[in-house]
């Protein structure tokens, strides 16, 4: 069913990240979190997680760990955390919004895909809780001006607060890396494409042995308007609703003449 608008001041908000519990962008998005709502829960992991996409631990137990009230780490994955948190954590009443985030680093294009910061958004989207994921996108070592995250996303959060989104749909939001007086606005925009892994960097160890480092250039096309990657290029706040049914319907309708 698709999701109704959700007042922000009754709210259960439940946040996590992939860059784990310490992270400071996860204390930027629970400063925001506590101005909209007084009920804000964080279940995060023990450590960083980035690059995580959505795995699971299956082959070895996991532990909860209370830092405080409504404040607790796992010793696994994204994925991990959301499923600990809405089943077991907070059982007794469900958590009406999530935010994953401030990711260090932009999510945007297919980078989607091996988010965890996304992935939290997606596992929380699965479990029928509107989820919403949120990057600060630096580049090559950029210092971070997590003020853009903390000026902005207020007001993206209370406008998809507001309205109501489609079922299985997720919001991927991701902030220029700009003083926040030099963002233009908001862009809602399609997934881009650029790939990770673009520059693989080899050398030799001590035993002379080959190892590799997958590195963070990338292919990015930052000319096509409409896209993520276009809007932040150009200084905007790019919000993305991403479908998590991966059924190509074009595709599934010709196969169907193939295989009736």
């Amino acid at each position: 069913m698709p999701h109704i608008p959700i007042d922000l001041a009754q709210a259960r908000i439940l946040l996590s990240n992939d860059d784990g519990i310490d992270a400071p962008g996860l204390k930027v998005l629970e400063r925001i979190a506590r101005s909209l709502s007084k009920d804000v829960w964080i279940v995060a992991p023990e450590r960083e997680q980035s690059g995580a996409s959505h795995s699971l631990t299956l082959r070895q137990p996991l532990r909860i760990r209370k830092l405080g009230p409504k404040r607790f780490s796992v010793d696994g994955t994204p994925t991990d955390c959301v499923l600990l948190a809405i089943n077991e954590i907070m059982r007794k009443r469900r958590p009406t919004l999530l935010l994953s985030g401030v990711n260090l680093g932009g999510n945007m294009g297919e980078d989607m895909t091996y988010s965890g910061t996304v992935a939290v958004a997606m596992e929380g989207t699965l479990l029928e809780v509107p989820s919403i994921a949120f990057s600060l996108a630096t580049v090559n070592g950029q210092k971070p001006i997590w003020d853009a995250a903390a000026v902005h996303l207020p007001g993206v959060i209370r406008a998809l607060a507001g309205a109501p989104w489609p079922a299985n749909t997720l919001v991927n939001v991701n902030v220029p890396n700009l003083p926040a007086n030099e963002i233009r606005g908001v862009k809602a925009t399609a997934q881009g494409q650029r790939k990770l892994g673009g520059n693989i960097v080899g050398a030799t160890d001590p035993r002379g042995r080959p190892y590799y480092w997958i590195g963070p250039n990338r292919d990015e096309d930052a000319e096509k308007p409409g896209t993520d990657i276009w809007a932040v290029a150009q200084g905007y706040v790019a919000v993305t609703p991403a479908f998590l049914n991966l059924t190509h319907q074009a595709a599934l309708a010709e196969l169907g003449e193939l295989f009736p």
